[in-house]
């Protein structure tokens, strides 16, 4: 049986996967020269200009509705050994050590996908930041929690492979009440404001807490990374219902800073759709987790009503029967 060491992905090997890490190009940014609108012709990344590129605008009156298998889940309850929060320079990132890793299989992924890293995406105000938008609306926050397909053993390995990663997408909107949740991660931005530095978080969170409740209603498409090198190898899960932080807390993420001076904006712009077919799960059937103690608080009132409905019927059957026999009133 394969460790849990062999699935942790070392700190910052996906960003210098994702940034190239060549020393003959300079590294990738958000602004000027070593912008997205650069990436191709100054930065030479010419998977950049391919024709599966993300992120996209989600125009809900062209989605193909589908029913997919439920998702499955595994270890997405447990929590992690360490959890160590990095400011890489181009985004804050949050990396978990586990004794068993966690994985997600069903809905459009053929196989299981193992958990490597999440990190999230911002703007300098309310108005933008996510990078996939939905109808041309773009939210002020979004997080991306990366896995790559188990068979393909690692990150490197899986970047060769049209379905070698898997994202889950998720959108932030504000609110004036803060996130208990998330205060972890909100309280400790203030150690990691320098570009390539990292601190630890003292309460580790579980992955199933950072995601939406309702986890079966999706869009999906294939894709591509969103920062160099652009690689086209990308399942995309954005799931429609969003989590709400307060305005204190994204804007928090506003003071970290880069190379480049404060770190905002740091989304690359929509790409576009040429020709591909986005899905939206309608989400008849919920998801699952694999073990059985890892019931999900979204399921558990339909799960109790149909044990409730069984009880009943058996009581009713029992009564029916007493009453049938000979002296019964």
């Amino acid at each position: 049986m394969c460790s849990s060491l062999q699935f942790f992905v070392p700190l910052g090997l996906l960003v210098a996967l994702a940034a190239g890490a060549y020393n003959s190009r300079p590294e990738f940014g958000y602004r000027g020269m070593n912008g997205p609108d650069h990436w191709v012709d100054v930065l030479e990344y010419g998977t950049c200009a391919g024709k599966l590129q993300s992120p996209i605008d989600i125009q809900e009156h062209l989605l193909v509705p589908v029913r997919f298998p439920p998702l499955t889940f595994r270890g997405f309850h447990s929590f992690p050994d360490s959890s160590v929060l990095t400011n890489n320079g181009h985004t804050v990132m949050l990396e978990m050590k586990t004794r068993e890793f966690a994985a997600v299989s069903g809905g459009p992924l053929n196989g299981e996908y193992v958990f490597s890293q999440l990190h999230f995406h911002w703007g300098a105000n309310d108005s933008l930041g996510s990078e996939d938008r939905i109808n041309n609306h773009s939210f002020p926050m979004e997080l991306h929690m990366v896995f790559y397909k188990l068979e393909y053993g690692d990150v490197p390995t899986a970047m060769r492979f049209k379905d070698g990663l898997a994202v889950f997408a998720v959108f932030y909107e504000v609110s004036d009440f803060d996130n208990m949740v998330y205060s972890e991660i909100v309280q400790h931005l203030d150690k990691v404001t320098q570009p390539h530095s990292k601190v630890q978080l003292l309460t580790p969170l579980t992955l199933d807490s950072l995601l939406p409740s309702n986890k079966y209603h999706y869009y999906t498409y294939n894709g591509s990374l969103t920062t160099p090198p652009c690689s086209e190898v990308v399942i995309w899960l954005d799931f429609k219902e969003p989590i709400f932080l307060s305005r204190g807390q994204v804007a928090a993420f506003r003071k970290l800073r880069s190379p480049e001076g404060v770190l905002t904006d740091n989304f690359r712009p929509v790409q576009p759709l040429e020709g591909r077919t986005v899905y939206y799960n309608v989400g008849e059937r919920p998801f699952t987790f694999r073990n059985s103690y890892e019931v999900h608080r979204s399921g558990s009132s339909a799960r109790v009503a149909a044990v409730c409905t069984v009880i009943l019927g058996s009581l009713t059957a029992v009564l029916a029967e007493a009453l049938s026999r000979p002296g019964s009133s």
